[in-house]
């Protein structure tokens, strides 16, 4: 963490002693109880305040983006959805690769570098700037799972141009999923990577459990309050925060890399509307598992294997009541296999392209 967060850290952490008052020999009793009271009152309004303050005028909102992937990249209007950006190689000949990164404070097309760089060589891909992440449109809008299940969707049909593989991480799991169930004609197959909405609730986040008894929008109205939105955001968005959630996606240490573009995306502008309405709840789709999954037929892989912010207990029922998904384990990971275990997970996906009827291979 750099230095620039400490004072603000400081801060909400409680301070220096000088914030308390000190007793003297004349104050006892209730008097003495209600100065110390006080004390504490004002440093508790003083924290959050003064944490606000340095928000406003001491960390950058405006910071340079660099590509997520060194590859072309083109923007286009999406129509309703708005500008969407994507990364693209088409050197290789074959079906193509649809790549579709994560939901969270700090989500870009580079969670799908392994990946992207390593079905490059063998066929063509294309990586998704989500709506609100990356180079595509992040205005003051609302964000919702329908406007990036149409996104995904308008995607593979204005650009890809035919039916592809389509490899989705976390919560895009499920907006990749609502595509094919909507667009059957558009996606050939799914793999999932550490998908979200297969728990039964117990190990899910508090976000998840909002969006599942329809609390989202509620919450979100309180966390996009003005006087406090960006302020709030910048406190999950610092080095230390960034750093802190991506260690519990990794069984080892995660690369400097990831954690140095997860804070680069993060210091956009417009980077904190559609991570607000994540936080909420709101872009997680009430019962995805019996509504979505349970009736998908497009063929679909599910990699996973431990992971600090979902859980895959209905798994089993959920194969038990769709024999299009199936599931490899990739093992020790913690939600990222593809950053982890490379190989293991493109031998996984591979066999399960092979697989898929009239297949002649990846491409």
């Amino acid at each position: 963490m750099t230095d620039e967060y400490q004072p603000a850290l400081d801060l909400m952490n409680g301070g220096s002693d000088e914030f308390l008052p000190a007793p003297t020999g004349s104050e006892s009793g209730l008097p003495s109880v209600l100065a110390a009271g006080a004390g504490l009152l004002s440093l508790a309004l003083l924290a959050p305040a003064g944490w606000l303050l340095y928000s406003a005028f001491g960390i950058g909102h405006e910071e340079s983006l660099s590509p997520a992937l060194k590859a072309q990249r083109i923007e286009f209007e999406a129509g309703p959805v708005g500008r969407l950006s994507y990364y693209v190689d088409r050197q290789q000949w074959g079906r193509p690769l649809v790549l579709v990164h994560s939901i969270n404070a700090a989500a870009s097309s580079f969670e799908m570098r392994p990946l992207f760089e390593h079905y490059r060589r063998q066929r063509p891909v294309f990586a998704l700037d989500l709506p609100g992440y990356g180079f595509s449109d992040r205005s003051d809008r609302v964000y919702s799972p329908e406007l990036f299940t149409e996104a995904i969707a308008v995607f593979i049909h204005t650009q890809v141009g035919q039916p592809a593989d389509v490899m989705a991480l976390s919560l895009g799991c499920e907006f990749a999923a609502r595509a094919a169930l909507s667009y059957p004609d558009r996606v050939r197959s799914l793999v999932f990577i550490s998908p979200s909405g297969l728990g039964k609730g117990k190990g899910d986040r508090a976000s998840q459990r909002a969006g599942s008894v329809g609390a989202g929008s509620g919450l979100h109205s309180v966390l996009a309050v003005p006087l406090w939105a960006q302020g709030l955001y910048d406190l999950i968005a610092t080095r230390k925060s960034i750093t802190y959630f991506l260690r519990q996606s990794f069984a080892a240490v995660p690369p400097t890399s990831l954690i140095d573009y997860a804070y680069e995306t993060s210091h956009q502008p417009g980077a904190r509307f559609a991570p607000l309405y994540f936080l909420s709840g709101a872009l997680f789709t009430r019962r995805v598992r019996q509504d979505v999954y349970a009736a998908l037929k497009t063929p679909t892989l599910v990699l996973y294997d431990r992971d600090a912010f979902v859980s895959f207990d209905a798994l089993p029922e959920l194969q038990l009541a769709n024999p299009a998904i199936s599931a490899v384990r990739i093992a020790p990971t913690r939600g990222l296999p593809h950053w982890e275990k490379l190989d293991e997970t493109t031998q996984a996906v591979d066999q399960f392209w092979q697989a898929l009827p009239g297949s002649a291979g990846a491409g």
